[in-house]
């Protein structure tokens, strides 16, 4: 291998690392997003629920924090815990492809 092939094989390889930095900051960046959202959105219906419930009212902003915090846990754990990698779509492209031959 020639020193400039070497060198060319660096910045490929430097390219696909910073590609992979860029798509998970891109991925962290939305779920602070949607925590963000998530946290003011319940903030505000906790207090129209606190000023409009009355004395024997129900808790009723307890069903949207439930229903939306099942979708945030499932963005979290999508975001945190890498199910699907970039190997996972190389090793299920080649399955793919292999049936198709």
């Amino acid at each position: 291998m020639t020193v400039e092939e070497d060198t060319q094989a660096t910045v490929v390889s430097e390219d696909k690392v910073y590609r992979w930095a860029r798509e998970r900051a891109e991925m962290l960046q939305g779920l602070y997003i949607h925590i963000m959202v998530f946290v003011v959105t319940m903030l505000g219906l906790f207090g129209i629920n606190y000023a409009t419930r009355g004395d024997d009212g129900i808790w009723w902003f307890i069903w949207p924090l439930l229903i939306w915090g099942i979708g945030l846990a499932i963005h979290v754990l999508v975001t945190v815990v890498p199910f699907f990698t970039e190997e996972w779509v190389e090793r299920k492209t080649e399955r793919i492809a292999a049936t198709r031959r």
